[in-house]
């Protein structure tokens, strides 16, 4: 693995209708309709605005027979309006579905954690060796037969392992791990190897991106000690809606892409199926414009472990570094709109001039020279850019930052690091590959031995709030799951609000899990299995739990991912059947098919009561 250098993986291709996927091929966008498959129109229909946004592949959840079998005809009414995209069958708990789905679909993806082990039950059993050993050979009885039909049809296949509907069996022997999510996988594809099948593509997904991540790259790496190269699916499940969705799935995609890995991509939205298409395709090209950079010529720690980062062990400084969660520095200057607006943030860096009133208790960041002339400097901290490093020494301030990128020479700054302990080193970079470029700096300076706490900033000029969301949480990504972050300032020249630019940056924060500033909402995106007003409800849970912050919601539309995906989440909300929901507390079911209309309102209640007590 090359932490500084881009380059795309290699993966075998595969052959999805007329669509090629891996190798050379452009990486695939993708999305799901949320139409019932029975509705032969509706479903065309959805499928075609899919395909007119640019989306590659679409794919139908066929959770029965009637439904596999109804997609000859969805596959004939958009052939007859001339698309030849591939259709790909979404399967769960009945392998009979994936035999007939394979008959009609370019692609039909199982759930390793469905597919013959039970549906997950959090139930506690202990497996001898060899009674494991005759539940993959269940497995294996079961899946050839269907490879088989797939191989006569040119049917490729998505093995689609699900953090949330890991199997009871992975469960027990390796618990809720990525070690668990892969050997899950693994499973599957040892069967597919072995019976010289290899239109596969595979997909590792979770709604929480530091196991998703750390998931996928562990499957590489185990999947190239096994000579095998499949394409990558990615995706964050269940990421919600709006700007936290796409802000989530840029955070755990982004450092996927980042790092070469990905043939084809999905950002899971509680949305209309086609409004995913845009975000996926800004990430993928955003990304893909690192390709054919320059060298960066940075060193590996030996210390430090891709597949299971930690945290970088620093110095505290104040509150940064430690093991204090990361910090938020934002600008105010006159180049900002809204520059005057409140702010959250734990510093504000106002340059070489102070606001005429200083707010109580607000820190701020001023350039070195401001803050040598100031008279009270009780609330200011110097700034160094670094050809000012000779000046580092000129005052006693208890935390100082220092501007660097790759490249500065390292004897003088390290030096200069050694000395000043109470020094926060602020990250930029102008390369064509920042991830790159700022992974080399902290590399440098952990084989150096200087524990000076880091700060990232990244630096962007536009217009489009969207577009800046994306890149700056793409960008963040990796650094965060690398375990390097000890903070975040994220500067714009163009037209978006200060304020806005500040929730991106605590935003993406809470996307790595490194700090939680509001109320997480884990909501799929909704499919044929949903049953009752997923986006109506997520509308109302939001607007009545927005202010409690920390808490953890999870809103599924069925029972597929729901407990499992939901095991982090304080509260769940789950679709049972048509127009009843059942409520969760963690994993426990705490009330069951409850009328659609009232379970809001029980689940506002448990929230109070438990607030409470």
């Amino acid at each position: 693995m090359d932490l500084f250098n881009y380059h795309r993986r290699q993966s075998s291709v595969v052959h999805i209708g007329s669509l090629d996927m891996g190798g050379d091929n452009p990486i695939r966008i993708q999305s799901m309709t949320t139409t019932s498959t029975d509705d032969t129109e509706g479903s065309v229909a959805q499928a075609e605005r899919i395909i007119k946004a640019g989306g590659e592949l679409v794919r139908l959840t066929t959770q029965g027979v009637k439904e596999a079998e109804n997609l000859k005809n969805i596959s004939a009414g958009i052939r007859k309006d001339g698309f030849a995209t591939p259709l790909v069958a979404d399967v769960h708990f009945n392998p009979r579905v994936a035999d007939v789905a394979a008959l009609y679909a370019e692609k039909v993806r199982i759930n390793p954690g469905n597919y013959v082990d039970p549906a997950r039950k959090f139930i506690k059993h202990e497996y001898t060796d060899e009674e494991y050993a005759e539940e993959l050979q269940k497995i294996e009885d079961r899946l050839v037969p269907f490879l088989d039909i797939c191989k006569e049809h040119h049917t490729a296949i998505r093995i689609g392992v699900n953090h949330g509907s890991l199997s009871d069996r992975i469960r027990n022997r390796y618990g809720d791990t990525p070690e668990g999510i892969v050997e899950s996988c693994m499973e599957f594809l040892r069967i597919c190897k072995k019976h010289d099948f290899n239109d596969v593509v595979i997909s590792i997904k979770s709604s929480n991106t530091v196991v998703m991540v750390r998931s996928v790259r562990l499957l590489v790496e185990t999947m190239d000690k096994e000579d095998m190269h499949y394409p990558l699916h990615l995706g964050v499940t269940e990421a919600g809606e709006g700007e936290d969705g796409r802000i989530k799935s840029a955070v755990g995609i982004g450092a996927l892409l980042a790092d070469g890995i990905g043939d084809t991509v999905r950002v899971s939205l509680t949305e209309e199926p086609e409004a995913e298409i845009p975000v996926a395709r800004h990430l993928v090209d955003y990304i893909g414009r690192k390709a054919g950079h320059i060298l960066i010529p940075g060193e590996a720690y030996g210390g430090f472990d891709w597949l299971r980062p930690e945290r970088r062990l620093t110095i505290p400084v104040g509150n940064i570094g430690g093991k204090n969660v990361p910090v938020v520095i934002a600008s105010r200057n006159k180049d900002i709109e809204d520059a005057d607006a409140p702010s959250k943030a734990d510093y504000l860096y106002v340059g070489s001039s102070l606001p005429e009133t200083l707010v109580k208790g607000q820190k701020y960041i001023v350039d070195y020279q401001l803050y040598m002339e100031a008279e009270d400097k009780s609330q200011l901290y110097p700034i160094y850019p670094v050809t000012a490093m000779p000046f580092v020494s000129m005052n006693d301030a208890k935390l100082k930052f220092l501007v660097l990128q790759f490249g500065t020479p390292a004897e003088e700054y390290l030096a200069c690091l050694k000395s000043h302990p109470e020094i926060v080193v602020v990250c930029v970079s102008n390369h064509q590959n920042r991830l790159g470029s700022q992974r080399a700096l902290v590399h440098e300076m952990m084989i150096a031995g200087v524990k000076n706490p880091v700060v990232f900033a990244q630096m962007y000029k536009l217009n489009d709030k969207e577009e800046f969301q994306l890149e700056s949480a793409a960008d963040m990504g990796a650094l965060m799951m690398d375990g390097l972050c000890d903070g975040v300032w994220l500067m714009n020249e163009g037209n978006i609000k200060a304020a806005d630019i500040e929730d991106t940056a605590f935003g993406i924060l809470q996307a790595g899990r490194l700090r939680i500033s509001k109320t997480e909402y884990i909501s799929c995106p909704g499919c044929g299995r949903t049953l009752y007003d997923l986006r109506d409800t997520i509308k109302r849970i939001h607007e009545a739990t927005k202010d409690m912050k920390g808490l953890k919601i999870g809103i599924m539309g069925c029972i597929v991912n729901g407990p499992g995906e939901m095991a982090d989440a304080d509260y769940g909300y789950v679709g049972a059947g048509p127009g009843k929901i059942s409520l969760y507390k963690g994993k426990e079911c705490v009330e069951h098919n409850i009328p659609e209309g009232e379970a809001v309102e029980h689940l506002l209640k448990l929230i109070k009561e438990d607030r409470k007590s």
